[in-house]
């Protein structure tokens, strides 16, 4: 068993509702993709990537075939990782509007966290 170096938890329930709805290769990747956060050290960016422009928001990178697929997340004082939504992408730019609603989300979390 490999020693977890955080958690990976989602918040209320988008990344179950878009995970349901993925291929089961693509679940199974962004599964994989997981794993890798809750377990290495430092995440290499093909995986997991800052937003440019946001405080604190990532995006983790799953690619099968030609399709790509983004699941938004956060860290929670570093150990925790927050995940929100996901969207298939269908464009060079990850869409403002899903950039927005992720952000909208992390700061409903610390909204929640605070009550």
């Amino acid at each position: 068993m490999v020693e977890k170096v955080r958690e990976v938890i989602q918040y209320k329930s988008y990344f179950e509702e878009f995970l349901l709805k993925q291929p089961k290769k693509v679940q199974d990747k962004i599964f994989k993709i997981i794993e890798i956060t809750e377990t290495y050290e430092r995440v290499p960016s093909s995986y997991l990537k800052a937003i440019a422009g946001t405080k604190g928001l990532y995006e983790a990178r799953i690619k099968l075939g030609s399709n790509i697929w983004r699941v938004f997340c956060f860290f929670d004082q570093g150990k925790l990782v927050i995940l929100l939504n996901g969207f298939a992408k269908k464009t060079q730019k990850t869409p403002r509007k899903e950039i927005d609603k992720a952000v909208r989300l992390m700061n409903s979390y610390y909204e929640d966290k605070k009550k």
